[in-house]
């Protein structure tokens, strides 16, 4: 077996210097979008300067010296980021009480399987060595678990500040051109995502580095604690997600149907007192949410590889370098999405509104392409030519071209799962056009033609993730499975900068509409967002993609710990805990639908109130009292967040403790099985109903014009479509995939626990 080229000391360099890069990129990207002045410049017009000269007609600068317009946006962005602020504030109050809760029940459990001794143990994999006490690898998941959770924290409130500080910098910036407005909106996105790989990248490298000093040689023990991280990351991940998803449509839903269905105003109008709460929503679902829970499958793919190589050759012969090959994976991953990121702001420009789709397109396959390359570069240096890995049991010969190719694998898959994606929810192609098409007869039809496109839609991405796992498990077992989770994930960066864009983007449209900004200067944000709309649907198709073969193989990584012989469905068992699990995703999606239409009825009654009672609102003489619907949505949120929540943590704590680890394995079988179809056709009926409605408003084509123009018949009924979409596409889809991967890591962290003492019903 031939060493890696790489040695220990390069590897101890190159993952930190990658992650500061990362960092370093990010603040650069933030100082550039900081120097559009939100203060109303003073001295006349700006001189003819730049590479796209500002007084050049096409350009069509509109009203940049109009300094209300500037004291307005920058009111209203102030408005927008305090909502936004103290929603997450609230929620983190919360979200941390019940994070304490759940570090004291880690280390009680897991310290309780040798009954809090302090003695060495035999090793679990290896009886003829001797490794650290229970009790250590309780303190250290608790302390992982911690780590987890305020990074992921840190993450979600990091995008969101990003966010609220470039919206109404891309909306000034949209009287310059579309082109402008868009790099401002791409490069507020970058922050956020380079911002999260790294820190994500940076605080699990020094982790492992700081728990290696107490382990030392065990790194079984090591590894299995490290884990803790993945379960931090993914618990505020799922609050974040919930939290925020029913806070967003309970705005967005009341704000619709009162303000666009019965007062037949414009979408955004400063008339409507919802308006506030609906760009706040944008900002604490889509960006804070979204931010930790990629942020969490990233922990959890590493964590699952990591632990299935430390019992591997490379944790036996304590190769480091090998060791930490998902890491040096995510390293190059950061170099990758930084390349990529110049290709969309300083290589190229965009000039017509049209750029802007293939733009973003471009984005997911260059970088593809790039780190197809740097992952071959990192498996031939990092790697052994040969190697052993654990496959339940047994020690599996796997040579390093075919874990490049398990790694290559998740990368293509998730390229094809997005353009999928694209497909069925982008108002370009066919699919939507039918849906915006079937509006001519009513809400009904739009209905029915919106959940078949989102059943059909899951067709493709599921083949594709059948095929990766099966060509990944052939090769390398379960690491195949999570390195190919984290080849999925390695573009994070750039996936999380495209992400990002669309709520940014729909802030920045909200905005130029309540500042009154010219309808030219609405029509480019709208462009803007109607892209934003369907890249924020790629990206919720890579979070679930990742989120299956991440949680398989966390599923194989519990199988092994709690030393399950083999999952047998024909036992009872087993059988049950899989139709059980296999039913919690309907469970916790009616959790959230009921929790965003609750909500929202709460939010159409104030909305409907103040139209009514306030006199000269509808002329725009008066304003609303926004801070009311504001504070609707966050008690509402914070309320119905925890049902949801506990139902998802408590359940494998549960099942393992009184059925049993073989019931508990069901269980998570059956919800990953589900889940994914559950989630992806949410994600993406919803979507593609946004889009229809946005394909009428527009009116770009002979056919969009034959069904619109704003308040007709067909766009009322694409309303009614898309105020349904929403609790779909932005609380139960996207929320669903924490759901699988969080019962997953659970399951993994507390399976000591299980295995001693779990099944106390079948032992009575």
């Amino acid at each position: 077996m031939a060493p890696a080229l790489l040695s220990t000391l390069a590897t101890e360099i190159i993952i930190p210097v990658c992650a500061v890069i990362g960092i370093i990129f990010s603040l650069l990207q933030w100082f550039l979008v900081s120097r559009v002045k939100l203060t109303p410049d003073r001295n006349g017009p700006p001189s003819n300067n730049g590479k796209n000269g500002y007084d050049d007609y096409l350009i069509e600068e509109e009203g940049v010296n109009d300094h209300n317009v500037v004291i307005k946006c920058a009111e209203i962005q102030n408005a927008i980021s305090e909502g936004a602020t103290s929603f997450l504030f609230t929620e983190y109050q919360y979200v941390g009480i019940f994070m304490v809760v759940f570090a004291v029940l880690i280390f009680l459990f897991l310290g309780s399987v040798e009954g809090f001794s302090t003695k060495s143990q035999k090793c679990t994999y290896d009886v003829s060595m001797m490794c650290k006490p229970a009790l250590a690898t309780a303190a250290f998941s608790t302390i992982a678990f911690l780590l987890g959770a305020i990074t992921s924290i840190i993450s979600g409130f990091l995008g969101m500040k990003i966010a609220t500080y470039a919206n109404a910098r891309t909306t000034l910036e949209a009287r310059k051109g579309v082109g402008k407005a868009f790099v401002t909106a791409f490069r507020s996105g970058a922050v956020m995502g380079f911002l999260l790989a790294a820190n994500g990248l940076l605080v699990l490298y020094i982790a492992i580095n700081v728990f290696k000093l107490y382990y030392g040689d065990d790194w079984e023990g090591l590894f299995e604690a490290i884990t803790g991280y993945g379960l931090g990351g993914s618990s505020m991940a799922l609050f974040g997600r919930v939290g925020g998803g029913i806070y967003t449509k309970a705005a967005d839903v009341g704000a619709d149907l009162v303000g666009k269905v019965e007062r037949n105003i414009p979408e955004d109008d400063p008339r409507n007192p919802a308006v506030i709460a609906d760009n706040v929503g944008d900002n604490v679902g889509d960006i804070a949410g979204m931010g930790s829970d990629l942020f969490g499958s990233y922990a959890e793919s590493s964590c699952a590889a990591l632990v299935v190589a430390s019992i591997s050759s490379f944790g036996i012969e304590h190769n480091f370098t090998a060791m930490c090959y998902p890491l040096l994976v995510s390293s190059i991953g950061i170099l990758v999405c930084l390349i990529t990121t110049l290709f969309a702001t300083d290589f190229f420009e965009i000039k017509v509104v049209d750029e802007i789709q293939s733009a973003l397109k471009k984005q997911l396959i260059i970088s593809t392409v790039l780190m197809t390359i740097g992952i071959a570069i990192v498996s031939f240096i990092a790697l052994p030519t040969s190697f052993t890995i654990f496959n339940f049991g047994v020690q599996k010969v796997v040579y390093n071209w075919q874990l490049f190719l398990c790694v290559c694998v998740g990368l293509w898959a998730g390229l094809i799962i997005g353009f999928v994606t694209e497909y069925y929810t982008s108002n370009a192609y066919s699919p939507v056009q039918d849906v915006a098409d079937s509006c001519r007869t009513g809400a009904a039809t739009n209905v029915i033609f919106g959940l078949a496109l989102g059943y059909k839609s899951v067709i493709i991405p599921i083949f594709a993730i059948a095929i990766s796992i099966f060509v990944s498990f052939s090769f390398a077992a379960m690491y195949g499975i999570a390195v190919a989770a984290l080849g999925m994930l390695s573009t994070i960066a750039t996936g999380l900068a495209i992400d990002a864009y669309g709520p940014i983007s729909d802030n920045a449209g909200g905005i130029a509409e309540m500042a009154g900004m010219s309808h030219r200067i609405r029509e480019r944000t709208d462009a803007l967002d109607a892209a934003g709309n369907t890249t924020a649907a790629i990206g919720k198709g890579f979070a679930i993609g990742s989120a299956a073969l991440v949680s398989l193989a966390l599923f194989g990584a519990f199988v092994s710990r709690a030393g399950i012989e083999k999952v047998d469905v024909l036992t009872p068992k087993v059988f049950i805990g899989l139709i059980v699990g296999a039913m919690l995703p309907y469970w916790f999606s009616a959790m959230t639908m009921k929790s965003v239409g609750s909500a929202a009825l709460k939010m159409v009654e104030e909305v409907r109130r103040q139209f009514n009672t306030i006199p000269g609102l509808m002329e725009g003489l008066a304003k609303p009292d926004y801070t009311t619907c504001v504070k609707i949505s966050t008690d509402a949120s914070i309320k119905e967040m925890i049902p949801p929540g506990a139902l998802v943590m408590l359940t494998p704590l549960i099942v393992g403790t009184f059925f049993g680890v073989e019931t508990l394995s069901g269980v998570l079988a059956g919800a990953l099985v589900s889940g994914v179809q559950v989630a992806i056709s949410a994600s993406n009926t919803g979507g593609a109903w946004d889009n229809a409605k946005k394909y009428i408003e527009a009116g770009a084509s002979e056919h969009a014009r034959t069904l619109g123009p704003k308040g007709s018949e067909p766009h009322k009924a694409a309303v009614i479509g898309d105020t349904i979409g929403d609790p779909l596409k932005d609380t139960s889809g996207p929320s669903l995939n924490i759901l699988i991967k969080l019962m997953a890591v659970e399951s993994l962290v507390f399976a000591p626990f299980f295995a001693a003492h779990g099944g106390l019903l079948f032992k009575l």
